[in-house]
C-alpha cells in the first residue's frame, strides 16, 4: 500500500524491529514453555526438535525477549509515565471501549491503557527474568536452595500466564483499533487516526 502524502510517522524503523523481535521471541518462548506446563501440551516441543531441544532453547528465547524489551523500554518509558490526564482516561475506560470518546482527556503518544499495559508487561518480564535464572539448569539452579527453586518455578509459571493473557489483550486491542497494526508494520498513521486517538501527540508532531 502506498503511503499517503499526509501520513504521520508513528514508529521509526528501529522501533518496529525491536517490537517484532520482542513479539517473535515471546511467541517462541511461550510455545516452548507451554510444552512443559502440562503433559497435554508437550506436543509443542516438536516445533523445536523435541523435548530436550525445547528445554535448552526456552531460557535463551526468554532471555532474548527480556533483553529486547529492556532496550525498547529504555527508549519509551518516559512516554509511559501515568499522569492525572491518564487517571481520568482510566476512569472512563468503559466509555472508550464502547467507542464513546467524547469528553475523554486527550492522549499523548500512548493512551492510559497502553501505559498500564507497558508497566504490567515490564513487571511480568522482570519476574520471568529473575525467577528463570534460579531454576535454569545446568547453569544456575545448583547455587540456590531447592525450596527457592520450587518457589521460583511457581512464580515463573504465574508470571508467564499473566504475560500471555496481557499479550492476547494487546493483540485484540490492536485489531480492534483499526490502523494500529499498520502503524507497527509500515510505521505510519493517517492524520485522522492520530487526531482521533492521540490528539495531544498529533498536535505535538504537527505543530
Amino acid at each position: 500500500m502506498r503511503t499517503p502524502h499526509d501520513a504521520i510517522q508513528r514508529y521509526e524503523y528501529d522501533d518496529r524491529v525491536k517490537h517484532w523481535t520482542i513479539a517473535i521471541s515471546f511467541f517462541l518462548a511461550a510455545l516452548s514453555g507451554l510444552a512443559f506446563f502440562h503433559p497435554s501440551m508437550f506436543f509443542l516441543a516438536n516445533f523445536f526438535g523435541g523435548g530436550p531441544w525445547a528445554r535448552i532453547l526456552h531460557p535463551f528465547l526468554g532471555l532474548l525477549m527480556c533483553v529486547a524489551f529492556a532496550v525498547f523500554a529504555i527508549k519509551i518509558w518516559r512516554h509511559n509515565v501515568i499522569d492525572d490526564r491518564d487517571k481520568q482516561w482510566l476512569s472512563k475506560a468503559r466509555e472508550v471501549m464502547e467507542g464513546k470518546e467524547e469528553g475523554i482527556p486527550e492522549q499523548g503518544k500512548y493512551n492510559a491503557g497502553q501505559k498500564v499495559l507497558f508497566w504490567l508487561l515490564l513487571a511480568c518480564l522482570a519476574l520471568l527474568f529473575l525467577t528463570g535464572f534460579v531454576f535454569w539448569r545446568p547453569y544456575f539452579a545448583d547455587y540456590f536452595p531447592i525450596g527457592l527453586v520450587r518457589f521460583s518455578t511457581l512464580i515463573h509459571s504465574l508470571a508467564a500466564t499473566a504475560l500471555i493473557i496481557l499479550v492476547i489483550g494487546h493483540i485484540y486491542m490492536a485489531i480492534w483499533t483499526k490502523g494500529s497494526i499498520r502503524a507497527m508494520t509500515q510505521g505510519w498513521v493517517t492524520r485522522a487516526w492520530a487526531r482521533k486517538h492521540h490528539a495531544a501527540w498529533f498536535r505535538e508532531v504537527t505543530r
